[in-house]
């Protein structure tokens, strides 16, 4: 069961990611290379092609080899993030159409939903510990330094929340300061609501 549920959702993952490339690849008059690397400079492209690959490993993974305690939680804590910021923040910014609003839906708003619960089917929750929060916040604060970084180098900011140009520095490290809590918050969450289901 655990297979075809990561087969699943892996395929409707590959086709969002693949649809939403095509799709920018259409519209764009930039060239494709600049094209490709602001597609892969958006959080919610990179954490939806986590979730992706975590599927597909799952596919063909060995069912009694253990993974690390954790790893399901972080990936959970992330697509949530992109969710839950997209509904609250995002959302009333554009108004797509057509296939683009059929694949925003599919990244934003379907995709976390069998992320969560197949953590509530498979995660490991017993070993969930806070101490783990610190590995799990090392890829967005990545993602932060490289876009803030590429940013002031290409004047591509991809989300509004860290437009330096637009915004102020300043207002951009309280934003992201702000979704830090929020990630802290949540993971604090997830690790006391696992163990209580465990128990």
């Amino acid at each position: 069961m655990k297979r075809i549920l990561a087969l699943i959702f892996a395929l409707i993952g590959w086709f969002a990611i693949i649809m939403q490339y095509y799709l920018m690849l259409q519209n764009s008059t930039l060239p494709v290379e600049e094209m490709t690397i602001r597609f892969f400079s958006y959080f919610t492209i990179l954490t939806n092609l986590i979730v992706v690959v975590y599927f597909t490993s799952h596919i063909f993974k060995n069912p009694q080899k253990t993974e690390y305690s954790g790893m399901l939680t972080a990936i959970t804590i992330y697509i949530l993030i992109v969710g839950l910021i997209y509904q609250f923040v995002l959302r009333s910014a554009w108004s797509p159409t057509g296939m683009q609003k059929v694949v925003d839906e599919l990244l934003h708003s379907v995709i976390p939903v069998p992320v969560l619960s197949f953590w509530f089917l498979y995660e490991n929750k017993s070993s969930l510990n806070n101490k783990q929060i610190a590995k799990w916040s090392i890829y967005p604060f990545i993602y932060l330094l490289y876009v803030l970084i590429r940013g002031h180098f290409s004047g591509f900011y991809p989300y509004p929340f860290i437009d330096v140009p637009t915004i102020g520095f300043s207002k951009v490290l309280l934003n992201s300061f702000w979704i830090l809590v929020f990630f802290v918050g949540l993971s604090m969450l997830f690790i006391r609501f696992g163990k209580a289901l465990d128990k």
